[in-house]
């Protein structure tokens, strides 16, 4: 076989390893190990593949942001910061019909901009949110279908972990990815709230009503999220900020690494304060940060080594050629790529399809035409391709959010979530088609 053919046959022997439950980033290093094998017929050449790539992949110092990310998020759950968001939200809409079903989107949009998972998110949120919406008589699968949707804003609203790796594989700006993704992640919130409140309408035995909060307490409730605003702005506006007014020569007030760490810090200084931060909470932030850092590092691994592989192969360059030589509709082969995120998304997590994918598919929408700078395109299919992948999360009948919010609510037969949680994916589906027509609404911050 010619290299070329090595490459397109590993798709589906990875795809197969995956299927068979091996973890995904062990499941790319081996493919793409034994692939360079095959295409050069020693194993020397594969062993000095390993030394250099994971050498290389290891000294790039925008991976440093990943672990402080983690960490913040640790330190924002200990500082009570889920709950003081999801009492606020509450306390201002709770009292309209679906009003807690939008406190909880809120309150998600709010956590996901401190957090950067949408896996965390949904767990923190579903441990703080679900009992106060059984008790205000909302349906189950309402309940835990909304949990799970406003649970994907955690990775769309920076910060984000997926963006940060985003960039790194296309060599984005991290902080023009930033800023691009926070009109997308509010237009999600809020079309996420007017499912809710359709859905509501239509059923309106699924969501109970409750008593207004005096405007005293909900401006006690508002004042009470600060942190979570301070740390928000610090670091967002920080990194992507234009600063030459006040730093002579500087525009932003500090990288994407040392906004990240100015973020875990302030954070840990917010949970202190606040009395949520122990030593044993510390002890156990850092040990879970470190594991999941272990985890993504190791898939990023993986994936840098089985992409080495493809380079060797011209498997990403060729493809786009056969595009490019097909002719079709710059927007069909976007399309296209969307729709097998979707479909993937049901499958695999999100990290896991952006280091997988990105290497193919990237090559071909940056020699296609879409009317825009390349940076301009690089940013608007980064966005638009992690609203997908998260979609695919909440998409029965796999979608792993779905099942993590479930076993929270054992009565509730997930069915009843598939059924209410299509609301949310016909929302996320008309946002997805209006960010594709219309890509300066994305860009539009950047610009």
């Amino acid at each position: 076989m010619t290299p070329f053919e090595i490459g397109l046959w590993s798709f589906p022997v990875l795809l197969l390893l995956i299927f068979l439950r091996m973890p995904i980033g062990l499941a790319m290093f081996l493919t793409g190990f034994v692939g360079l094998y095959l295409v050069h017929g020693s194993f020397a050449i594969a062993l000095a593949k390993l030394k250099s790539e994971s050498y290389s992949t290891f000294s790039s110092y925008s991976l440093a942001i990943v672990p402080m990310f983690l960490l913040m998020g640790h330190f924002a759950t200990l500082g009570g910061m889920s709950q003081a968001l999801f009492k606020a939200a509450e306390s201002w809409l709770g009292h309209r019909r679906g009003g807690v079903a939008m406190a909880v989107i809120g309150a998600c949009a709010g956590f996901g901009a401190i957090c950067g998972s949408s896996l965390a998110t949904a767990a923190t949120m579903g441990r703080v949110a679900l009992p106060e919406l059984r008790r205000n008589g909302y349906a189950g699968g309402f309940s835990t279908a909304t949990l799970a949707a406003g649970g994907t804003l955690g990775i769309l609203i920076p910060p984000s972990i997926v963006l940060v790796i985003y960039a790194i594989l296309t060599e984005q700006n991290i902080a023009k990815l930033f800023l691009a993704a926070i009109v997308p992640g509010v237009l999600a919130a809020l079309g996420y709230m007017i499912a809710v409140s359709l859905y509501v309408r239509i059923h309106p035995e699924a969501a109970g009503l409750r008593e207004p909060v005096p405007l005293r307490e909900r401006v006690r409730a508002l004042i009470d999220v600060w942190p979570v605003v301070l740390i928000f702005a610090l670091v967002i506006f920080g990194i992507a900020g234009d600063w030459n007014w006040a730093l002579e020569g500087t525009q932003a007030l500090f990288t994407p690494n040392e906004g990240a760490a100015v973020g875990a810090l302030g954070t840990a200084i917010i949970a202190w304060a606040n009395g949520g931060l122990k030593l044993k909470g510390l002890i156990e932030s850092f040990t879970a940060t470190a594991g999941s850092t272990a985890m993504i590092f190791f898939i990023v691994l993986g994936a840098a080594f089985y992409n080495g592989f493809l380079a060797r192969t011209q498997v990403p360059q060729e493809l786009a050629n056969i595009v490019i030589e097909q002719g079709f509709a710059p927007l069909t082969v976007l399309i296209l790529i969307l729709a097998f995120y979707m479909v993937m998304g049901c499958l695999m997590d999100s990290l896991s399809m952006i280091l997988l994918t990105i290497p193919i598919f990237f090559p071909i929408i940056s020699r296609l035409d879409f009317g825009l700078a390349p940076e301009e395109t690089a940013i608007w299919f980064g966005i638009l391709v992690l609203i997908v992948v998260e979609l695919g999360l909440i998409t029965p009948p796999v979608g792993l959010i779905l099942f993590i919010i479930n076993a929270m609510d054992r009565k509730t037969p997930l069915i009843e979530t598939y059924k209410a949680v299509s609301w949310f994916i016909a929302s996320d589906i008309i946002r997805v088609a209006i960010l594709v027509a219309f890509p300066a609404i994305t860009l539009f911050l950047i610009r």
